[in-house]
């Protein structure tokens, strides 16, 4: 079973067989699909389901915490499981490929008090741009 269909049960969140099939296309490392692509994986599955039920089913997600939603450079937006560990996002400028990375150090420690202008701040979202080696050959 995939860990977000395992995180889901455990929230005892009703996995009927429309939801399931989102979550299973969702699981795995580096999955950071669109709404249109999760739609096509998902018909593949399960032909029947609808467009509507693959985007209220994102969004159920992203509220429940268990996706992000990732936003690059005014394309679509993306979604990506891999909720639960913190982590950045690395995007080729060339064919939007987004990738997790995970760099040392800690991110809010980085912005001195002085740049803070009285915030408490909790959580820091850093995106690492560039090409990826395909691109970059092009």
């Amino acid at each position: 079973m995939s860990d977000l269909l395992e995180r889901l049960r455990g929230r005892g969140w009703r996995l009927t067989a429309q939801r399931r099939v989102v979550a299973e296309v969702l699981d795995g490392e580096h999955v950071h699909l669109t709404a249109d692509d999760v739609l096509a994986r998902a018909e593949a599955r399960l032909p029947e389901i609808s467009r509507a039920t693959v985007y209220n089913t994102l969004g159920e997600l992203v509220l429940l915490g268990e996706v992000i939603e990732v936003a690059t450079d005014g394309r679509a937006k993306r979604y990506d499981p891999n909720a639960h560990r913190p982590h950045q996002h690395l995007v080729c400028s060339g064919c939007g490929l987004i990738r997790d990375v995970h760099p040392d150090g800690d991110p809010l420690a980085d912005l001195p008090d002085s740049e803070r202008f009285g915030f408490t701040v909790s959580a820091v979202e850093m995106t690492y741009r560039g090409l990826c080696p395909d691109c970059a050959r092009a």
